[in-house]
């Protein structure tokens, strides 16, 4: 494999074994020479790359319907990236740090070693470059924030992971064929978009058929406790200490609470969502549901034996509901995030 700092955009197209799309146009792109660009066999723009990633973003044309708030999210990650590496400079450190997690340990332990993965908005690409300590696996990780995507390249580059690829991309314009992946990861990425139900719809056509998603979101019952915090600090100017778990924790170091108190409270654009409308967004790609954090079951726990990818019943609208009750009443430690995994249909 051509090495990815001496030719990215051709190491990308070696490295998938498939067609790379212009994100402009749809149409293939073509490694040219020995260079890191590639050409549009179509409408035959170039695209290059810097330190490494390939820079294959393509703006929305979204009309006047919809409010474009891709520029203002792009700003703000740019300056603040999310996660840091903050105390993370070896596979093993990041390996130990991830496995304290239950949903890192446990995807780690279901997602087969021959996997093709694509990590959609994975910001400084802590999970793809986890994922891919397991060499036999092929990960891809997209961003729209260059800042974000060197942090992950850097790690990548240090490490020697060599079947993880960075590149700039906007989700919803993807440069890969549809049904290339067996898991297609979106974490904490739709809610900060203009549009994360047409977001879902585009990314999911890129999982195969019998292929796996996996979707984080904010709850709109989850999220209460924290926008509850937020309107305090608006208020006082944020001169009250603020009850949150994360920004009280003792064993954090003050550049992973400042970059959480950025992501949480001052992020300019977030939506907030529910376990019926993942259920709504999955029947409509054709996906069916297999599990969810927390449990979509009043009562349901999640151990470090639970199996993530195998069908299982959503329980009931009702049940849905007392569960995400009980994400506000406890007071939204992770700010209201929840997860659901799927499979989309043979």
């Amino acid at each position: 494999m051509t090495d990815l700092l001496e030719s990215p955009l051709r190491s990308l197209i070696e490295m998938s074994g498939q067609t790379i799309k212009c994100p402009c146009c749809g149409g293939m792109l073509v490694s040219v020479g020995e260079i890191a660009e590639a050409t549009c066999d179509s409408c035959e723009l170039t695209f290059g790359s810097e330190n490494g990633i390939p820079q294959l973003f393509w703006a929305n044309e979204w009309g006047s319907s919809v409010v474009d708030i891709t520029a203002r999210m792009k700003a703000f990650y740019e300056a603040t990236p999310f996660p840091n590496y903050d105390e993370v400079g070896s596979a093993k450190e990041l390996a130990t740090r991830a496995h304290r997690r239950l949903f890192a340990h446990l995807i780690d332990a279901q997602i087969p070693d021959d996997a093709v993965i694509l990590d959609v908005g994975c910001g400084t690409g802590q999970l793809s470059n986890f994922l891919g300590l397991r060499p036999g696996r092929k990960i891809y990780g997209t961003d729209m924030c260059m800042n974000s995507l060197a942090l992950g390249e850097k790690f990548r580059r240090q490490n020697g992971l060599s079947n993880v690829s960075f590149l700039q991309m906007n989700l919803f314009r993807p440069v890969f064929e549809q049904e290339m992946f067996d898991y297609v990861i979106s974490s904490g990425v739709l809610h900060h978009t203009s549009d994360p139900h047409g977001g879902f719809i585009t990314i999911s056509a890129l999982v195969k058929h019998g292929g796996f998603t996996v979707i984080g979101l904010y709850n709109k019952l989850g999220r209460i406790p924290l926008n509850i915090r937020k309107v305090v600090m608006s208020l006082t100017g944020g001169r009250v200490k603020l009850p949150d778990p994360q920004l009280n924790d003792r064993r954090l170091s003050e550049l992973r609470k400042h970059v959480w108190l950025m992501d949480q409270y001052k992020n300019p654009h977030e939506s907030s969502h529910t376990m019926d409308e993942v259920l709504k967004w999955f029947e409509e790609a054709g996906i069916s549901f297999t599990n969810s954090f927390p449990s979509t079951n009043v009562g349901g726990s999640i151990s470090d034996s639970e199996i993530l990818f195998e069908p299982r019943s959503p329980g009931t609208r009702t049940g849905r509901f007392l569960v995400q009750l009980g994400m506000m009443i406890r007071g939204g430690r992770e700010g209201g995030f929840f997860l659901m995994f799927g499979r989309r249909e043979p």
